[in-house]
């Protein structure tokens, strides 16, 4: 979706029930336009699978900049054991949302 867009490379991302964790890493946009292509994007396509209307997505967003290289396997790792860590499973490759291209 926006990696084709050239917006960003996705080098882990995991969707959880009510919110998403990405590890990206940015091309020639700013991650405001990314989150919000992200956003409408994802909206537009679970409201129309749905049948339904509306806001999907809260206002906003966090992020944290990475600023050394070797802190990136880390944090990729920690980002897809957040199912495990919310008790939604008890190894990474049993829950269904999430890639990362190095793990």
């Amino acid at each position: 979706m926006v990696e084709e867009d050239g917006l960003a490379d996705f080098l882990t991302w995991v969707v959880m029930p009510d919110h998403l964790h990405c590890l990206v890493q940015l091309r020639d946009k700013t991650l405001a336009e990314l989150m919000c292509r992200i956003k409408s994007r994802s909206s537009l396509a679970v409201n129309q699978a749905l049948g339904r209307r509306g806001r999907l997505w809260q206002k906003g967003y966090h992020d944290r900049a990475v600023r050394r290289e070797e802190d990136v396997k880390g944090l990729a790792r920690s980002v897809v054991a957040n199912p495990i860590r919310a008790g939604l499973v008890t190894r990474v490759h049993d829950y269904p949302l999430w890639d990362a291209c190095w793990l």
